[in-house]
């Protein structure tokens, strides 16, 4: 799927490693997928990209090939600020002191916080089919949690969502695709088993329900003190959305996060579901292109 790309296992820290594949020579530009995936959700967009910039398409902890650590009580161990601080481990390893970032989904909270933390490293973000996290909790209703109900399912504690999606991870993970996908054809078989597959280890399970079970809890208590301190955003930031998905018609985007930016705030909706990169390739490479 990323032919001529080099693969990188890479040490963080901690005793986890973060799985990358890696091609170009212009400036450098991570990508952060989403939730049930891995990097392979931008090989649709990725080779393009390398046209100009050095792509790094990585798994997040927890994901694909990264490592997957228990959680933890507290679930610190999955929170968005340990993600980003992985990835900002990698794109140093790497070479890259600065980069600009694209985040689709969870990928997207991940850079979110990472844009946060370390605001002197992200040159410019994008992120895509979400508002910020912090916000759409406290926007919960019958009609969010209906669309959203995987965010109250997976955060239940250890081990009920873990065992209730390995009875019949089949099942569980094509069910979520379909379901958020809304154009045809967009998935073929090969990448279906791939992310399938990717949930066969309980450790993948786990470590998903910790990525949400983190976000509902850490991450909330790091976005309020983030906001107590006046923290915004001081890059440009680009939001990209489906509009057959669900996030822009329960959410006004752009306000949203332009109530976390100090910055110029762009973006516009493209005509698919959640999974932009796979549905829209060809107009989501469009915008971050003319974006990055």
């Amino acid at each position: 799927m990323f032919e001529g790309f080099t693969s990188h296992t890479v040490a963080v820290g901690n005793g986890i490693e973060i799985a990358a594949v890696v091609k170009g020579d212009g400036p450098p530009l991570l990508l952060l997928h989403g939730y049930p995936e891995t990097h392979a959700c931008w090989r649709k967009i990725a080779p393009e990209l390398t046209r100009r910039f050095t792509v790094v398409a990585a798994d997040l902890r927890g994901y694909g090939a990264s490592s997957k650590p228990p959680g933890g009580g507290d679930h610190a161990a999955y929170s968005k600020r340990a993600m980003a601080a992985d990835q900002m481990a990698l794109m140093q390893a790497l070479g890259f002191d600065r980069f600009r970032l694209v985040g689709h989904d969870r990928g997207g909270r991940v850079a979110h916080r990472l844009a946060l933390d370390y605001p002197e490293a992200v040159k410019r973000l994008a992120v895509l089919d979400i508002c910020p996290t912090a916000t759409m909790f406290a926007a919960t209703n019958q009609a969010f949690a209906t669309a959203y109900y995987h965010w109250f399912f997976l955060i239940q504690p250890a081990d009920l969502p873990e065992r209730m999606i390995a009875n019949n991870t089949h099942y569980y993970i094509r069910q979520t695709i379909a379901s958020w996908c809304k154009t045809e054809d967009a998935f073929d078989e090969t990448i279906l088993r791939h992310y399938v597959e990717s949930y066969f280890d309980p450790a993948a399970i786990h470590a998903a329900c910790e990525d949400y079970r983190a976000a509902a809890t850490i991450d909330l208590v790091h976005d309020t003190q983030s906001d107590a301190a006046g923290a915004k955003l001081g890059m440009p930031l680009l939001a990209l959305w489906g509009a057959r998905g669900t996030v822009g018609k329960m959410f006004d985007v752009l306000a949203t996060w332009r109530e976390k930016s100090e910055s110029w705030v762009s973006g516009h909706v493209l005509d698919c579901g959640h999974f932009l990169p796979e549905e829209a390739p060809d107009a989501t490479l469009e915008a971050l292109l003319d974006f990055l």
